[in-house]
């Protein structure tokens, strides 16, 4: 599933405009992959479309660091401009729409790396 692909599917699943969802996928790959170990983030790259793959941070030789799914919605909601709970449906869509994909099972690895929270995210229905 390429990036337009997503963003429709997040935009309908989520409620929000295209654009919208376009800059929530792109801050929540970049946001998310800041936390993963430089291995891991290299293998989700690897899996992940192009496009998407573009919007992760560059590869690194440390270890993960987690941060609390609360303070990434809160990051995510201030560098997006949008409320809360709009960030919430969005990530939630985002994490589960890519989980669903062919290349999921690269996305569930990761998250093993996060807290719990993010794992459960991506498996409730938006």
């Amino acid at each position: 599933m390429d990036e337009r692909a997503l963003s429709a599917v997040v935009a309908d699943r989520a409620v929000l405009a295209k654009e919208e969802a376009a800059d929530l996928i792109r801050a929540t790959l970049e946001e998310m992959g800041k936390q993963l170990s430089g291995g891991e983030l290299q293998e989700l790259a690897i899996n992940l479309p192009e496009d998407l793959a573009a919007n992760l941070p560059p590869r690194h030789d440390g270890g993960a660091h987690p941060v609390p799914l609360p303070s990434f919605l809160r990051a995510l909601a201030r560098r997006t401009g949008l409320k809360q709970e709009e960030v919430t449906r969005g990530v939630r869509a985002v994490l589960t729409t890519l989980s669903q994909t062919a290349d999921g099972t690269h996305l569930r690895h990761a998250l093993s790396q996060l807290p719990a929270e993010y794992r459960e995210l991506a498996t409730t229905a938006p």
